[in-house]
């Protein structure tokens, strides 16, 4: 039972890595492979545990595992709909809508820096949609559109990974107590700053002149401006960042979880809401409240996250992470070389269950609370990804929408991608030397 548990994990992994060839969603595939591995795991108890104290241990182990994802899912959700609240009032076109400049290099700045930005504030994902949809706006050429593509999935992924809100694997580490919300800022902005700097730095010499824009009108209005006003769309877009930015000191005030901090956000812009659109037409209220903002949230993607956790969980329970932990220690015994090694395979594997295994394979009485392990892991499991188009979320949402190729961005990003990611661990490294 304890191989049989550990190949159930391998072959859900390949159902999800294949997701698009064999056309069954990645979060059907997690959920199944998260309940199949309990499942195993209970009816193998006999085997694995000897006494019926410590088959008991299983059922202890399934609800305390629950309860940490718990706060991870409701975190999640709570982001994600404060974001669709945003994104429904236009709030995110009063920031698009003030880039102007043509010039090729200025612009790849701009870009990068924006994306940064956003996504220490929001997540990556929502953010690689916001300003993918700005590239289509702003630039006609496709090889331009693509360049700037990349220069987003590595900017979005820099700027979540050394927020404590930016990135779901750094709210992972968060929420499980490895890291501090000021610490990891305080360790990872300058490394994460030098992931997007070089890449940006070398496209400065080797990309030239203006890019091309769109024959379409780059002013025209976002279409929720026809029901909310720009003094809405503002208000919601200030309170929403405000509301993300607070959940940290909110935890440092009261001690409480993070969820309950975003729920609180959460509660007072549904209020808010409720309040400015009071007098509107009824659709026009309804379309612009959480109520119908919320069934917009990306629940699949909450449901993955659901599957892989408690799949990850379950090889936790049963042992096997341990003695992978082992493995990298006895095999490399640096924790420079295992986070760079698991940053490169987050370029292929999806960082959520890496950086859940990584949380089961060393308890923090191995590496406390702020050590720099943790510290790495952020950064290595929020850039690496970076290094293929599909080792991200970011990556995934923008091969997507501005359809670009595979193979294209292997040759002309990935090598910009680990560069700069190279370069953050050495940064970091030269820091705590």
């Amino acid at each position: 039972m304890y191989l049989l548990l550990a190949i159930a994990f391998i072959l859900g992994y390949i159902f999800i890595a294949f997701e698009h060839p064999l056309k069954i969603d990645k979060a059907a595939s997690a959920i199944l492979t998260g309940v199949i591995c309990w499942v195993i795991l209970v009816l193998g108890q006999n085997t694995i545990f000897q006494t019926p104290h410590e088959a008991h241990f299983i059922d202890e182990a399934i609800l305390h595992h629950v309860g940490e994802i718990s706060q991870i899912l409701f975190f999640l959700l709570g982001a994600m709909t404060i974001v669709e609240l945003i994104d429904t009032h236009g709030g995110f076109y009063i920031i698009t809508s003030k880039i102007k400049t043509t010039n090729r290099v200025k612009l790849l700045w701009i870009i990068g820096i924006v994306t940064f930005i956003l996504s220490s504030v929001l997540d990556n994902l929502t953010t690689t949609i916001v300003m993918a949809a700005l590239l289509k706006k702003l630039i006609k050429d496709r090889e331009d559109i693509w360049f700037f593509g990349g220069i987003v999935v590595i900017a979005a992924n820099a700027g979540g990974a050394w927020s404590p809100i930016g990135d779901v694997t750094t709210i992972m580490l968060w929420i499980g107590g490895q890291i501090t919300a000021g610490n990891i800022i305080k360790e990872v902005l300058l490394p994460s700053i030098v992931c997007l700097s070089v890449p940006l730095l070398a496209l400065t010499f080797l990309k030239k002149g203006n890019i091309t824009q769109p024959t379409s009108d780059l002013k025209t209005n976002n279409e929720h401006h026809q029901v909310a006003s720009y003094f809405e769309a503002s208000l919601i877009l200030w309170l929403g960042v405000a509301g993300l930015l607070f959940v940290p000191v909110f935890k440092t005030l009261t001690h409480l979880p993070p969820f309950m901090g975003i729920l609180l956000s959460l509660g007072v812009l549904w209020v808010v809401t409720e309040l400015i659109h009071k007098n509107k037409p009824a659709e026009h209220r309804h379309n612009l409240s959480v109520a119908s903002v919320i069934r917009k949230v990306d629940t699949p993607s909450v449901l993955f996250f659901l599957g892989i956790l408690l799949a990850v969980a379950s090889l936790q329970t049963g042992g096997h992470l341990i003695q992978v932990a082992t493995w990298l220690n006895d095999t490399f015994g640096n924790i420079y070389i295992i986070n760079i090694i698991i940053g490169l395979i987050s370029s292929i594997v999806d960082n959520v269950p890496l950086v859940a295994g990584a949380m089961g394979m060393y308890p923090l009485s191995l590496y406390p609370q702020d050590h720099a392990f943790w510290e790495l892991l952020a950064y290595c499991a929020g850039t690496g990804g970076s290094s293929l188009i599909i080792g991200s979320a970011a990556g995934v949402a923008i091969m997507g929408i501005l359809k670009i190729d595979f193979i294209w961005y292997l040759k002309k990003i990935s090598w910009l991608a680990i560069l700069g990611y190279l370069s953050g661990v050495l940064t970091y490294y030269v820091l705590n030397l």
